[in-house]
């Protein structure tokens, strides 16, 4: 049963991104999935989730409007596209799932974390 983050690297300002959360050992239609990211000396914040319920989706409003959460339950994957990229979006960003069925913003509803993967935007 795991969760591996990818699609991390380097872009520039204004640049898009898109991150991918494969996932194992569970039907992931189920379960509620998150992303989470922290940056260099800070706390691990909350990004978007994508909740088992009629897929609601939900975003920090310091990303909403910029990234848009997807699943493809058949693919065992969900993702993170990321568009107009800020530097301030540099971290490691992890997926995590829920058992929660509906969008959870709080660290302690997640049961299950991946390996993140770093995305740096830098000129």
């Amino acid at each position: 049963v795991q969760l591996q983050a990818s699609g991390g690297g380097l872009v520039q300002p204004g640049g898009s991104l898109r991150l991918s959360c494969t996932t194992s050992g569970f039907t992931l239609k189920q379960y509620t999935i998150g992303w989470f990211r922290q940056a260099p000396g800070k706390a691990r914040e909350w990004v978007a989730c994508i909740a088992s319920n009629y897929d609601e989706q939900a975003y920090a409003d310091s990303v909403k409007g910029r990234f848009t959460i997807s699943r493809d339950n058949a693919e065992n994957e969900v993702y993170l596209q990321m568009d107009s990229l800020k530097p301030e979006d540099t971290a490691v960003y992890y997926c995590s799932r829920s058992q929660y069925t509906i969008a959870v913003v709080t660290q302690d509803m997640y049961d299950l974390w991946g390996q993140g993967t770093l995305v740096t935007v830098s000129s």
